[in-house]
Formats: structure tokens, C-alpha cells, sequence
């Protein structure tokens, strides 16, 4: 696959916790995103501000980066706090905080110190072009876009925006409605994704009625969507702008984010941080979590709903050719293990035992021949994901004697990225067998084992004798330089951090907002103010329209994926308490809207 080399580009990877985290640098992620104590979108992904420092210096070890989610929309009483934090997380070296409030964003413009880069969260409802130069006007250096974008809408922000940042979700679960606009959770139970409460309820059934009661589809999930796989397109959208990949998944386990890191990492060769991976496993994204893979909108509209099941299906192994009474046969070129986990008709079951290509399934179950088998959990391939995996930094050693002086040597040692550090090799005794000990000091020193250095290459003057050093003397050498060039790299590092630069209000491309603007506090409010905007209502987390409103906006479209695009039938989802939503079609846009009942 070719990749455009015009500019490195950033992979930026989940993390629900330092582990993880760890992890995901190992593999070769340029950067991470992580929840701090409070504050994010995935309410059960935050992480103590000691965990962030330990991320922190992980990290910057190989210039990677830490982002940090403070993503949700704030009372007045949370504010202040979140403001602390994010001074703290300031203090402490994080290289990004991400943001949805604009009450927050209005805060932190009113501070007097210099703070990390501002990203404007995905939860922004950053789809209309005008809403992204707006941000870019404001200042903001770098906003996160909506997926729901196709390439050719890409193109046309950055070609309008083009010093601003842009990053794009590349992989993982994908929200029907347009991020920030989805207030179905908070409706049916107080759980608000705005305040990283989602409940799912796009993952849950539904009947389909039309206009008269009839059922048009039964007990089917017509809100779910399959997951997100951009990689076919990771040239195009680089040559459309984007200069960071984003994986979603704070709520994924350590194997999925790990596979996919290194999946990605393959892809897009040598990043924007340091170091090299080796992993003990070939990544394939099938493998991990999955509900079947969509490109969503970046090309053509596909089919990316999953109406039949929520769940993992999985990598595709084959079809049934031959059932018997407690086993079955499949055709497929994959190995299968015991214990492996199986995906079919909606259901699964697990492997018992298998001998050849038939499976003897550890339940009953219903079966029948031409049935899709699919594989949700490879346990062998689990326990090479369960190695550790070192990311390491190329380092060069050179030996050459002091100018103008013939005993005194030089020993430097030069990174990937320039950074070099040198000491003077203590000359006290001549070497009984000078061979002998050049050998022993390069044997020695390629001993790198499992730390953060790798030897490229290391290079004695032809005419120099290393003096006699015992190999204990030699390891000691070897230890104090790669631990003065660490340091020395984070010196370097720290010296180059990036600030946020001054932001200034700015005229809103709209005269007025709604609940949809998510306005929770008095700060958000004012910003709109000064920004030209009169603010018509609060957040609906605050108090839910007395009308009918929209608790969702999708791209997503139900007539389309039940093939009913030309029927003037209207539409309705009933859940299993039977409460009734209306579906409205914006059939020129090509978008779908779920509302409350009338009142």
C-alpha cells in the first residue's frame, strides 16, 4: 500500500488505563488519548492524575504524546475544577487537551499562563465546514472531525483551513448520530452521553411500524451500525489534509488496542515519535472486537448497518458444508483451536474439540448447511497479543580519539533523531591484548537487552586502542551514557513542547442556538455571546423542550438499509417499554433524524 511520505502523520491510540496505554506506545503509537479523574466522555475510562504522569513520562521517552479527554459538557459548580485540572495536567506535560465545552473553552481563554494545545472533541459536532473555520478563527489548534465526513468534505476544510490541524477517526465502534447530538440516552433514562453516561440504547432492539401500526421489521437493532475501517483510504485522506489518525476504543482491552496499533503502524510506516516495534504477532484487525467492517461515508454510502446483531462476529472462517448430531464440518483454510469462540446466525457457541475442519461445539445448537461461520475469539492468537512487545531507539556509537591528543578517546553516541551525548574514556592502564579488548567493549556494549535503546551501528577508528576496562567497568560505562542520553533526549523534548497560542472570540456562522448547541453553564452561554450568538435555549441535560425535538441526527438511514428509499411511508422505532419515536427523512441530505413523541 502506498503511503503519501509528504508529512509524518500521527497515529493516535485509546487508552482506559495506563496499562494499556503502555502498551499502545510499544506498538508504535505516536501519541494516546486517556481519560483524566473526571470529566471525559467515557465516564469508566478515567485514570488518577499519577497514572497520567507515569503515561507522561512513558512516552516522552520516544517523543510520543499524551492527550488528555476533559470532553463533556459541565455544570457552573464543575467548572472551576475542571479549569484546575486542567492546570495541573498542564504542570505535569501533557501534550493535548481535548474539549467539548464551551464554557471551558471560554475559561481557559481567560487564563494568564501557557497551556497545552486545545482539540476540539468530536462531541463539537464538528460536520459543517463553517463550524471548523469558525473554531480555526477562534484559534484552537486542532479540531477532531465528525465521521460522518466523506474525503472530498475533507478536502474542502482543510483547502479552506489549511494551518489547522485536522484529525479523523480511522477505526473502531461508530455512534449513529452525529457526535454531541445524541440525546436518546439522556431521554430514556437520565444518561447522558454529554456527561459520558451513554447507556447504548442504539445497541438495543426495536420494532419498525409504519404510519398505520404495522410492523414493517421485528426485534431487529435498526440504530446499530458496524464497525469503522478507513484503512483502505489512509493515503487518501492524507492528501486530503488529515495529519492524525485516531483509533476509537477507551473502553477496549489492551489485546484489541495492541493489534490494532500495530496494525495500523505496518501500514503507515515510520511516524512522528521515535523508535522502532517488534511484535511477536502478525496484527490483523478481524481478529479483535468487531461487528463486521464499514468505510462508512469517506467514498460512496455502503452498507454499514448491522441490523441483525450488536455483537462481535468476528474474522470469517468458512461455510457449513455437513452437520451431524454433535458436530459440524466447515469449509475454510484457517486453523482452528480449542476453546476458539464461534459467530453464526445471531448466536455462538465455543470449540470444544476439533479434528480437521469439523468442530464439535461445546452446547447445542442450531445449525445448518451454507451457514457463515465466523471466529470471535482466536485463542492462540490471544496469547501472542498476551507477549510483551519493546519499542526501542536506534542509537549509532562511535570511538575516536581527541583531537590533538594521542591517548585521550571520545566516546559519543548519537540517537535517531540527532540527539548526541559524549564522555571522555578513562584512560588508566594499556591493554595487554588491544583485539581482545575492542572486542569485548563492542560485545558489551550492544548489550542493550529489553531497554529503550538498539544498536545500529557501532564504529572504532582503525588506529585507536581502548584501554583496559574490565567488562563490569564497560557495562557501567554503558548504563551512564544510555541513561544520560534518555535524559538528555527528554531535555530536548521538553525544550521543543508546544503551547496553545492566544485565542479571541469570534463571529459564530449562525445568529442563534438551541439545545443542540449542549449549553449546560453560564460560561458556555457568555462565550456564545460574545461570539455574536443569542442563546435560545440550555441543554437539553438541563431541561427537555416542551415540544417535539430531535434526540438524534444520523446519516445512518432505516429506509435505506430496509431498501424502502422510494416509500412515502412514515416511520416510527417502538422499544420494549413500547414508547413510541418518530423518524423524520432529510432525503436531499441524506439523513435520518430520531425525535420524541409529539407533545
Amino acid at each position: 500500500m502506498r503511503v503519501n511520505r509528504h508529512n509524518k502523520i500521527e497515529l493516535l491510540a485509546p487508552a482506559k488505563d495506563k496499562e494499556t496505554a503502555f502498551a499502545a506506545i510499544d506498538c508504535g503509537a505516536d501519541a494516546v488519548y486517556m481519560g483524566a479523574p473526571a470529566f471525559g466522555a467515557r465516564k469508566n475510562a478515567s485514570n488518577s492524575l499519577d497514572d497520567i504522569k507515569e503515561v507522561v513520562n512513558y512516552a516522552h521517552k520516544v517523543w510520543a504524546k499524551v492527550h488528555i479527554t476533559i470532553n463533556t459538557i459541565l455544570t457552573d459548580n464543575e467548572l472551576d475544577e475542571a479549569v484546575e485540572l486542567v492546570c495541573k495536567l498542564s504542570e505535569m506535560g501533557v501534550d493535548a487537551i481535548i474539549v467539548q465545552d464551551m464554557g471551558l473553552l471560554e475559561k481557559l481563554m481567560g487564563l494568564n499562563m501557557q497551556l497545552p494545545p486545545l482539540h476540539m472533541s468530536t462531541q463539537c459536532d464538528n460536520y459543517l465546514s463553517q463550524k471548523v473555520k469558525f473554531f480555526n478563527d477562534v484559534g484552537v489548534s486542532r479540531v477532531i472531525l465528525a465521521r460522518e465526513l466523506s474525503i472530498e468534505q475533507i478536502k474542502k476544510i482543510h483547502e479552506e483551513n489549511p494551518t489547522l490541524e485536522l484529525e479523523c477517526f480511522i477505526h473502531g465502534a461508530l455512534c449513529v448520530s452525529m457526535s454531541g447530538q445524541c440525546y436518546l440516552s439522556q431521554y430514556i433514562g437520565g444518561r447522558s452521553a454529554n456527561r459520558g453516561e451513554c447507556a447504548q440504547p442504539c445497541r438495543k432492539k426495536y420494532d419498525v411500524l409504519d404510519d398505520k401500526g404495522n410492523i414493517i421489521a421485528k426485534d431487529i437493532y435498526p440504530l446499530c451500525l458496524k464497525d469503522f475501517n478507513g484503512s483502505e483510504y489512509v493515503n487518501e485522506l492524507i492528501d486530503a489534509g488529515i495529519c492524525s489518525f485516531k483509533i476509537e476504543g477507551r473502553l477496549k482491552d489492551k489485546t484489541y488496542v495492541k493489534n490494532i496499533v500495530a496494525y495500523y503502524r505496518s501500514l503507515l510506516g515510520s511516524g512522528n515519535s521515535s523508535g522502532r516495534s517488534i511484535c511477536a504477532f502478525t496484527p490483523n484487525p478481524e481478529k479483535s472486537f468487531n461487528r463486521g467492517f464499514t468505510s462508512y461515508f469517506l467514498k460512496v454510502r455502503g452498507d454499514c448497518f448491522s441490523m441483525d446483531s450488536p455483537k462481535s462476529k468476528g474474522e470469517y472462517l468458512g461455510k457449513v458444508i455437513k452437520v451431524c448430531s454433535d458436530s459440524f464440518v466447515i469449509e475454510t483454510d484457517k486453523a482452528i483451536h480449542s476453546q476458539d469462540g464461534l459467530y453464526f446466525n445471531n448466536d455462538g457457541c465455543l470449540v470444544n474439540k476439533v479434528i480437521g475442519n469439523t468442530i464439535y461445539p461445546n452446547k447445542k445448537i442450531k445449525i445448518k448447511n451454507g451457514d457463515k461461520i465466523y471466529r470471535n475469539l482466536d485463542v492462540e492468537f490471544e496469547k501472542e497479543l498476551e507477549k510483551p512487545v519493546k519499542r526501542q531507539i536506534g542509537i549509532n556509537i562511535e570511538v575516536n580519539k581527541i583531537h590533538g591528543s594521542n591517548n585521550k578517546l571520545l566516546l559519543k553516541i548519537t540517537d535517531e533523531d540527532g540527539v548526541s551525548v559524549t564522555c571522555e574514556i578513562p584512560s588508566t592502564e594499556q591493554a595487554k591484548n588491544p583485539e581482545k579488548m575492542k572486542e569485548t567493549f563492542i560485545k558489551q556494549f550492544s548489550k542493550t537487552g529489553e531497554g529503550d535503546f538498539y544498536i545500529c551501528n557501532i564504529k572504532l577508528a582503525d588506529d585507536l586502542e581502548i584501554p583496559f576496562m574490565t567488562v563490569s567497568a564497560v557495562n557501567e560505562l554503558r548504563r551512564n551514557m544510555f541513561d544520560k542520553l534518555m535524559k538528555k533526549r527528554l531535555e530536548v523534548y521538553g525544550s521543543n513542547r508546544i503551547y496553545q497560542k492566544p485565542m479571541k472570540h469570534t463571529k459564530y456562522f449562525v445568529p442563534e442556538v438551541d439545545y443542540r448547541a449542549n449549553v449546560h453553564n453560564k460560561s458556555a452561554k457568555e462565550f456564545y455571546e460574545k461570539c455574536g450568538v443569542a442563546v435560545n435555549e440550555y441543554s437539553l441535560e438541563t431541561k427537555l423542550p416542551n415540544r417535539q425535538v430531535e434526540l438524534m441526527r444520523c446519516k445512518h438511514c432505516i429506509k435505506y438499509a430496509l431498501n424502502m428509499c422510494k416509500s412515502p411511508k412514515k416511520l416510527f422505532l417502538r422499544d420494549s417499554q413500547n414508547t413510541i419515536y418518530f423518524l423524520k427523512f432529510d432525503c436531499k441530505n441524506c439523513e435520518m433524524s430520531v425525535l420524541t413523541n409529539l407533545c
